[in-house]
């Protein structure tokens, strides 16, 4: 069994990140979260888990995103989050934010994916037991299932808050009109919609386009979350990695991309998205920035986006990112230069 020195929070913690409130709630988020999608399986080390936590926390990160089946195997994440939640964090608990969802595959047969009752309620006691947690914070449908009715899907949402197994509720990667009506639904049963987790970064922008992914409301997504107060946290605001500086010149074999084909392959790095990604550069140093700090920046800019998702492999890249969270926003000059620069062709 690993051992590890006692940890004590930096006094200092809430010195720097900045915190935004999500849509008409009362909740506050850092504007970055960290996801522990990747390097929190049982794949990953724990001492370098333990310490990117740490240094987390330690810089003001309160949000800590997971979901039933990230890993891998499927559930080793909370199964990690818990271990080192038991060992560091139990006496911060209530300085803490800590999500999950459920939605895609988790276990075999009719009741182990969706959006049913019994998958969502169940998958959240499952997770809640790996965690070591009586509560989470938020518990996100993960995807809009189509063969459920979205007043079941809420439903549970609702009767899970109700039991006391979650403060709030959120979905995940819905259209902006399935988002509406689940806004609707969970008014009308008296627990408010407060999240949405879009996939959103410079080169995937559709929350920003009216009718994306099958809508039939002729409003973006960001103006549906706008008019129903509902605030965002997004993920992969990097692109799984592309819009840094590391696959510039290939595919490090050391990253993830270079041992895991599942999320960035050569196939995504074309010579296109890589030029526009290196007509950032400039913007970047400009402002003293990394090419993924700005990146983070963007998404966040003006305020519409509560907070982004960042995925880390050492505290080093984390420190990195996190510093983006009390950056100034950009000005609309450089807005004009990003957008100028996306345009950038081999």
């Amino acid at each position: 069994m690993d051992t590890f020195p006692a940890y004590r929070a930096d006094d200092d913690r809430y010195s720097t990140m900045t915190y935004a409130r999500a849509g008409a709630s009362g909740l506050k988020l850092p504007r970055i979260s960290l996801g522990l999608w990747h390097n929190f399986g049982d794949t990953g080390d724990r001492r370098t888990q333990r310490d990117m936590l740490r240094a987390a926390f330690d810089n003001g990160v309160t949000h800590f995103d997971l979901a039933n089946n990230y890993g891998p195997p499927y559930g080793a994440a909370e199964e990690s989050f818990g271990r080192h939640f038991a060992a560091d964090w139990r006496p911060y608990r209530d300085e803490l934010l800590i999500s999950s969802k459920a939605g895609y595959d988790m276990w075999p047969g009719p009741y182990g994916d969706g959006g049913s009752r019994k998958y969502l309620v169940a998958s959240l006691d499952q997770s809640l037991q790996r965690m070591g947690l009586d509560y989470v914070d938020v518990f996100y449908s993960h995807r809009r299932d189509p063969e459920t009715p979205l007043e079941e899907t809420m439903g549970a949402l609702d009767s899970i808050v109700r039991a006391g197994k979650a403060l709030y509720v959120g979905i995940s990667s819905y259209n902006a009109a399935d988002t509406l009506r689940a806004a609707e639904i969970l008014r009308e049963l008296g627990t408010p919609l407060t999240l949405h987790q879009p996939r959103y970064s410079m080169l995937d922008r559709w929350i920003e386009e009216p009718g994306a992914n099958g809508s039939d409301d002729d409003r973006s997504l960001l103006e549906v979350l706008d008019a129903t107060g509902v605030g965002s946290i997004v993920f992969s605001p990097l692109e799984q990695g592309l819009l840094t500086s590391r696959y510039l010149d290939g595919i490090p074999e050391d990253s993830r991309a270079g041992s895991d084909k599942r999320y960035l392959t050569s196939d995504n790095l074309t010579p296109d998205r890589l030029a526009k990604v290196r007509a950032l550069a400039p913007i970047a140093e400009g402002r003293g920035q990394t090419i993924a700090q700005l990146a983070l920046s963007w998404v966040l800019r003006g305020g519409r986006v509560t907070s982004a998702i960042v995925g880390a492999s050492s505290v080093e890249q984390l420190l990195g990112t996190v510093a983006a969270g009390s950056a100034p926003d950009l000005t609309a000059e450089e807005i004009a230069a990003v957008d100028e620069a996306l345009t950038a062709t081999a």
